[in-house]
């Protein structure tokens, strides 16, 4: 048989629960369930994982990483726009293409946030949850104004929760709806809102350069000698 090292198993066990969340809900996630869509032994849970809170903890980690990774493209500074709008809107469109290519990722952790706030005891979870969004939203407020120059008129703390808010309200619409159309309208609006809130550097005028006079041919001291 072949040994599946413990790192890979917690990975396959995280990607399992991902999808019985996204699927039948955070109630229907059982440590059976999950083995059961991963493919695994019971004993392989508990070889990993001390509890269930301890994997639900680690689903969290393991989607704002990936959250992470779709964002870098538009903040890596060899490839980012310069202008900080378009910057927002990069990365605004990153976010969204990495929900359309795994819209069950999202779908889960907002199941996760209502289980969490309707089950006593659990809130924290769901306290986590965005404390680790802020986290990744501020990293990347502070990064975009970085490369481009600019500066945040709020603390950079407000400016993610702001960040937050929107990207909440276009990945729901975006996964009720599938409108792209729609989306791209909500990035738009949510780069400008955000854009609007920063001084950002003003482009330096050009400054004419001054025109070589010309000579008249009547000043020239050896035009009588040709």
């Amino acid at each position: 048989m072949t040994r599946i090292a413990p790192a890979a198993r917690r990975a396959s066990l995280v990607q399992a629960a991902l999808r019985v969340i996204a699927r039948d809900g955070v109630a229907a996630a059982t440590t059976r369930r999950i083995v059961a869509e991963a493919g695994m032994p019971l004993a392989s849970f508990h070889y990993v994982f001390a509890s269930r809170d301890e994997l639900m903890a680690e689903l969290v980690n393991t989607v704002v990483a990936g959250e992470q990774t779709d964002l870098e493209p538009a903040l890596d500074p060899a490839t980012a726009p310069l202008e900080l709008r378009a910057a927002i809107r990069s990365g605004l469109q990153h976010y969204l293409d990495g929900v359309r290519a795994d819209p069950d990722r999202e779908k889960a952790m907002f199941e996760l946030t209502q289980w969490a706030l309707r089950e006593p005891g659990f809130a924290p979870l769901a306290r986590r949850q965005y404390d680790r969004y802020y986290e990744l939203a501020e990293r990347a407020a502070r990064d975009a104004a970085e490369l481009t120059g600019s500066s945040w008129r709020l603390p950079v703390a407000e400016v993610a929760r702001l960040l937050v808010t929107l990207t909440d309200g276009l990945t729901i619409a975006w996964l009720v709806t599938r409108d792209d159309a729609a989306a791209d309208r909500a990035i738009d609006f949510a780069a400008d809102a955000l854009a609007a809130i920063a001084d950002v550097p003003q482009p330096v005028p050009a400054v004419p350069s001054a025109p070589v006079p010309s000579v008249p041919f009547a000043l020239d001291p050896n035009a009588g000698a040709r």
